[in-house]
C-alpha cells in the first residue's frame, strides 16, 4: 500500500514538472522554460496527454474462459 502511494506521488511530481516547464508561461521569461531552452514551440495539454498515452504499452487481454454451470 505504501509503495503504491509513493508511486502515485512520483507521478504527480512528474505531471507538475511537465506543466511547469512546458505549459506555463512565466512572467519574467514571457515564454515557457522549455521554449527558453530552445524547444521550438509551446505544447498544449492535449499534446502532452497524447505523448503520455503513446508511451504507455497497450495491455493485452487473454482469451475469455467459458463458464460451465
Amino acid at each position: 500500500m505504501l509503495l503504491q502511494e509513493i508511486r502515485k506521488h512520483a507521478h504527480m511530481v512528474a505531471i507538475y514538472a511537465v506543466w511547469y516547464n512546458f505549459l506555463r508561461i512565466h512572467k519574467t521569461l514571457r515564454v515557457t522554460p522549455a521554449m527558453a531552452a530552445a524547444c521550438p514551440k509551446r505544447y498544449g495539454l492535449a499534446q502532452i496527454v497524447e505523448a503520455m498515452d503513446a508511451d504507455t504499452p497497450a495491455k493485452k487481454r487473454g482469451p475469455y474462459k467459458v463458464r460451465s454451470e
